[in-house]
């Protein structure tokens, strides 16, 4: 079963750049690192080697997760969405009716999250709560912490 991940343009770039950097850089760095280990005689013992050998499975372990996620990554033309709902990449505005304290957050893809700059994953909990829903409703979202309740004040692109 494939992922499919919804991402905006420059979302999905930056995806590529960076499996165009493993590819490219490191991929080669850590081959020519083993190399030298290699030259350096008993592999049995080496710890240069083994340290590696490691870093290699693990940087091809990235690459391959992160094709992955480029082959299933789809680019949304925001100006086909319905911005009467909560969906992905919408600007959403909520108010906290526990504590009256409002936040606006635009909903992204699992990659491009980043809350503290206010791009939360539809697949974290707020995220999955907040979407298809409308200015007006109250989103009850379960949180490991508890049940939250958000009012939905305004929705953009």
């Amino acid at each position: 079963m494939t992922n499919i991940s919804y991402y905006t343009e420059e979302g999905l770039k930056k995806l590529k750049d960076e499996l165009a950097y493993l590819e490219q850089v490191e991929r080669p760095r850590v081959s020519q690192e083993i190399a030298d280990a290699r030259d350096k005689g008993d592999l049995s013992e080496n710890a240069e080697y083994h340290a590696a050998k490691e870093e290699q499975s693990l940087l091809e372990t990235k690459i391959a997760k992160l094709k992955s996620v480029v082959s299933n990554a789809r680019v949304i033309d925001e100006s086909q969405l319905d911005i009467s709902k909560v969906l992905i990449h919408s600007i959403v505005k909520i108010k906290n009716l526990t504590n009256n304290m409002e936040f606006t957050y635009t909903l992204v893809a699992d990659s491009e999250s980043d809350v503290r700059n206010g791009k939360l994953s539809v697949n974290s909990p707020i995220g999955k709560g907040l979407l298809g829903k409308k200015v007006g409703d109250t989103a009850e979202i379960q949180v490991p912490s508890g049940l939250m309740k958000f009012e939905i004040l305004e929705i953009s692109r």
